[in-house]
């Protein structure tokens, strides 16, 4: 069956995901093969849902740097109100609109655009949690953090989960208040709170 975008899922995936909790818990995903994307984990998506478990239901969340939509379509089974997908990548991108659809998880928006591009322009909307999961190397995040700032991209007291190399030092502006923090291999991941 063709989706919207004209591709089929087959056409494009690498694999397959797991959702691991929440409305669509067993569900598959598909993952496409592309630059720079790094699917979190299982483990480590159990790890910062149970983080949020408070503050996910009815939550505006802003995936930044989307890649295979795990953390998007986690947090929407969970029960996020709105969840804005911002992939740069066109076949990633595609891949993210057939598993919307899929599911048909109309709380979801995917835009294929540059983050940093989508956070230059001044917000609409603050959001309650944010995900930054960028490529690695390309020193993202902290360009990331102050355009979040700068534009007014967040709510007041929203979460912020950044996953990066665990090799990056972080500095980020003192009102982030660092919640937990855990590493993975080579990965560190961390939840802020915005003050």
């Amino acid at each position: 069956m063709k989706s919207k975008t004209n591709l089929t899922s087959a056409s494009l995936k690498k694999g397959t995901l797991k959702i691991i909790g929440g409305h669509w818990r067993s569900r598959q995903i598909d993952v496409v093969d592309a630059e720079g994307l790094r699917p979190t984990p299982n483990r480590v998506r159990e790890t910062l849902f149970n983080w949020l478990q408070t503050d996910i239901f009815n939550s505006h969340c802003l995936d930044l740097f989307a890649g295979s939509g795990a953390l998007s379509f986690e947090a929407a089974s969970r029960g996020a109100k709105t969840v804005i997908q911002i992939e740069n990548n066109a076949a990633a991108c595609d891949v993210l609109k057939i598993n919307t659809e899929k599911l048909a998880a109309t709380q979801i928006e995917t835009i294929r655009m540059d983050a940093l591009t989508f956070l230059a322009k001044s917000a609409t909307t603050p959001f309650d949690i944010v995900f930054i999961d960028p490529p690695f190397g390309e020193d993202l995040v902290v360009k990331s953090v102050a355009l979040l700032e700068k534009n007014n991209w967040l709510s007041p007291y929203a979460k912020i989960y950044i996953e990066t190399e665990t090799a990056l030092t972080l500095e980020l502006p003192e009102r982030w208040q660092l919640l937990k923090s855990k590493t993975a291999g080579e990965v560190a991941y961390r939840l802020f709170q915005f003050l």
